[in-house]
């Protein structure tokens, strides 16, 4: 990997990486931002601590005009845009919490580019006062040119190195993983879940290869798909039936002093109605290598709402 000179514009795939440094890094295609990689760290205070103690990625509509995702503030500060952390990270029989991030912030360091240049990799360290350093991160993305219906495929790598001995990702499907929070002011009440099984629990089932969710947004509808991939750690707990739209996988496991442990997760972004279950089911298998049918599926109102699940093989989705 080489070393990225910042400030930055780099030509990766027919997109372009703009960075304000210190700050942001922009990925740009036709003119259009799609993503805002936030990475500013400034413990100057307590407030900018605050609005800096993780790094995450804002995804922007169709128009590179603003971003569909959240930031600081509003309820559940820490959740943002697409982002990782663990509530109950254990390093040395002690406890740490990189999910609401007390007691300690997830730095970026440096960029990377990646070998294949289409995108980008943020070194990151998760941080405590004792160990210094939890884990070291390399988050890398990519951006893959989109075909219809979605307007953005992103991909998230996550290799994360246990530098401070064996470490355990812990938690719940609430307060750990990798996810994706939509922004503040979605419509609730419109928020609906798609699941690859008939009948689906997400409270009870395991390892999905994939899960959508839509919601409304100043009026206008977008719905997300989160695949899975195959390699990523068994028995996985998804969180996919909140309101306020925040959803992901929980991936749970241990890694061994001086190891790593490997990520992998890609997002399509569609400015519409969800697709249907084999169009996703198409993505999947393109992304994972594999060549499974396509599922039975349950649509799912988010929890909170009182209209009832329904199953089939297409997604009905208002």
């Amino acid at each position: 990997m080489k070393t990225l000179l910042l400030p930055l514009l780099l030509a990766v795939a027919g997109f372009t990486l703009k960075d304000q440094s210190g700050q942001y890094l922009d990925v740009i295609r036709d003119g259009k931002i799609v993503a805002r990689y936030m990475y500013a760290y400034d413990p100057s205070s307590k407030d900018s601590l605050h609005a800096t103690y993780k790094p995450y990625l804002h995804v922007f509509d169709p128009e590179g005009v603003a971003p569909i995702t959240k930031g600081p503030g509003g309820e559940y500060t820490h959740h943002r845009g697409i982002f990782i952390g663990y509530n109950k990270l254990t390093v040395g029989g002690k406890v740490f919490d990189r999910w609401h991030m007390k007691g300690g912030e997830q730095v970026h360091t440096k960029f990377l580019a990646l070998d294949d240049g289409n995108g980008f990799t943020s070194l990151v360290e998760w941080r405590a006062a004792e160990p210094k350093i939890l884990l070291e991160e390399e988050r890398a993305f990519r951006f893959l040119p989109p075909t219809s219906p979605a307007y953005a495929v992103i991909e998230m790598t996550s290799k994360l190195k246990a530098v401070a001995g064996p470490t355990v990702l812990g938690g719940d499907p609430e307060h750990a993983g990798l996810q994706f929070r939509p922004a503040q002011e979605i419509d609730r009440a419109a928020t609906e879940y798609v699941y690859p099984k008939e009948n689906a629990d997400p409270h009870k089932d395991k390892d999905y290869p994939w899960v959508g969710e839509t919601f409304m947004l100043q009026g206008r509808r977008y719905s997300v798909i989160y695949l899975n991939h195959p390699s990523n750690p068994r028995n996985t707990a998804t969180s996919a039936y909140r309101d306020y739209g925040r959803f992901g996988m929980f991936f749970k496991d241990t890694i061994p002093a001086g190891e790593e442990r490997v990520l992998r997760v890609r997002f399509l972004l569609v400015a519409g109605a969800m697709p249907s279950a084999d169009v996703i089911q198409k993505a999947y298998n393109e992304f994972a290598g594999t060549s499974d049918p396509v599922p039975k599926i349950t649509v799912k109102k988010a929890e909170g709402t009182k209209a009832p699940a329904r199953s089939s093989a297409q997604p009905k989705t208002k």
